[in-house]
């Protein structure tokens, strides 16, 4: 029979990378996934092996690609995303990394963003990126980098090191050291690009003091990006589609017009609302991003990023030892006997709204009858109610009261996660057919560049409702345990708010 068209959406995560092939109707027709190592070599530093990373992505890649083959359809595109502001930097002719990846939970930059922020910087990197001064996004680490392997920085002066997100490693080596570039949501998330102008800012640069020559130039997140070595997967495939991880989830869940919000749940948690053509600028801590560009056209986003979700199940699961799988979860946190534990999970700080990279992690309300059921089920409602406090904040900023939260990723499986988020958020929850919305975002992307699509919007009809949850608690019930957060939140801050 003959192949019909197909895209590989290549899915580079913090913990795995992933590859699924998607039939032009974003169903999917095969996958393949593989874990790799955590590094943490001091407290609050957080690494991962760049070779990890290519490594696993091309073994999951070809194992996704024969099996689409062999259920006749054919990859013609691909469309890449990635985990975001983690950072590499590595020699133009080698290939070869000059320092192990740092990852975007990575604390160890939290002095040089307090004195920058000390110094009265943050209003304009603020103004020009949509950013805060953290820790999390990549232009400190860069710096790191430069100042710390021994020889970097003249190296860097000298055009003889690249930098790049995980996207731009990915694609660089996929190409063979031919394509050095990234697309603007990527871009959107080192500190140095302007959003506003939608390019690199020599300001920003300055004040990182990053040589522009090691940058990669900065593409729509639907654009020609290259083409793979034909010895990779055995034929030259184009690269057509990137986006940032939350970004392609905003178009995996076809959240194409304003005021629309779509919340991903895996490693972190990060809530993306669509701003249309405006960029928004925050007055409670949130983000301004770059959602998506199109030719040329950047569509703007409001993002509260949150560091801890998933990785709280994969912390009772791997360091306490107290589940042995993350899909018991479900049935632990529904046989818990009392509210009243409540676990901030800061093991990297805290995210939005609160942005405090000394944070540590609290578990406040212990008693004699506090058992596993117990740490589950406050470990899955930190990540409700931290999607809350962003929530509201993004209501504040945008002044609109939303009544929907389309949800994403690995963690939305579990029925009884969504209905505790609907009912601490006050919102009605839905969950999608396919809930693997930011590899079918990268698909999509690529598609549209590929001319399988006509445009974003006419994706649409596309999007399949699985389930909605809708709150059912009472609005005192629902205050009660979000008053008692707060006070658990307050008590884990180091800077004093």
């Amino acid at each position: 029979m003959a192949d019909n068209n197909g895209i590989l959406a290549i899915d580079q995560g913090t913990t795995s990378s992933r590859a699924i092939v998607f039939d032009l109707e974003g169903h999917i027709v095969a996958t393949a996934q593989e874990e790799f190592s955590q590094h943490y070599p001091r407290s609050g530093w957080v690494e991962h092996e760049p070779q990890d990373l290519i490594d696993t992505t091309l073994d999951t890649s070809r194992r996704a690609l024969k099996a689409a083959k062999a259920a006749g359809v054919h990859a013609c595109t691909i469309g890449i995303t990635n985990q975001r502001e983690t950072t590499i930097v590595w020699d133009r002719r080698t290939g070869e990394p000059v320092h192990n990846a740092i990852v975007w939970q990575d604390r160890r930059t939290a002095e040089r963003c307090a004195a920058l922020k000390a110094a009265g910087h943050e209003a304009m990197v603020a103004e020009r990126t949509g950013l805060l001064l953290d820790p999390y996004f990549a232009a400190t680490k860069i710096a790191w980098i430069l100042d710390n392997v021994r020889g970097a920085r003249e190296r860097a002066r000298k055009g003889e090191l690249a930098f790049g997100t995980v996207d731009t490693w990915l694609l660089w080596r996929l190409t063979g050291g031919r394509s050095h570039a990234t697309d603007a949501t990527n871009a959107s998330r080192t500190l140095l690009f302007n959003i506003h102008r939608q390019a690199w800012d020599d300001e920003l640069l300055s004040l990182f003091d990053i040589p522009a020559a090691i940058l990669p130039e900065v593409l729509d997140s639907a654009d020609d990006f290259g083409t793979t070595d034909p010895e990779l997967f055995g034929s030259a495939l184009p690269v057509e589609g990137i986006a940032g991880d939350q970004h392609a989830a905003v178009v995996g869940q076809c959240c194409f017009r304003p005021g629309m919000i779509k919340s991903t749940y895996g490693t972190g948690c990060f809530a993306l609302m669509n701003t249309g053509d405006t960029a928004v600028p925050s007055q409670n801590r949130m983000l301004t991003t770059t959602a998506y560009r199109i030719n040329g056209q950047p569509t703007y986003a409001l993002e509260g990023a949150i560091f801890i979700a998933g990785a709280a199940i994969q912390w009772l699961r791997d360091e306490l030892g107290i589940i042995a799988h993350a899909s018991q979860s479900e049935g632990l946190a529904n046989d818990a006997e009392a509210e009243g534990l409540y676990m901030v999970p800061a093991f990297t700080g805290l995210g939005a709204p609160w942005w405090d990279p000394n944070a540590r992690g609290a578990i406040f309300g212990l008693t004699r009858n506090t058992g596993v059921a117990e740490f589950v089920h406050a470990a899955l409602d930190s990540v409700c109610l931290q999607t809350g406090d962003l929530l509201e904040a993004m209501a504040n900023d945008s002044q609109t009261k939303q009544a929907t939260l389309r949800v994403d990723g690995g963690m939305v499986a579990n029925n009884w996660l969504l209905q505790r988020l609907a009912d601490l958020t006050g919102l009605d929850v839905e969950r999608p057919k396919v809930i693997e919305t930011t590899a079918l975002g990268a698909a999509y992307l690529a598609g549209l560049q590929h001319g399988l699509y006509q445009s974003l919007e006419s994706l649409e009809s596309q999007w399949s409702l699985d389930d909605r949850f809708k709150p059912a608690i009472s609005h005192q019930a629902r205050e009660h345990i979000v008053e008692g957060w707060h006070d658990a939140v307050r008590r884990t801050l180091t800077t004093g708010r």
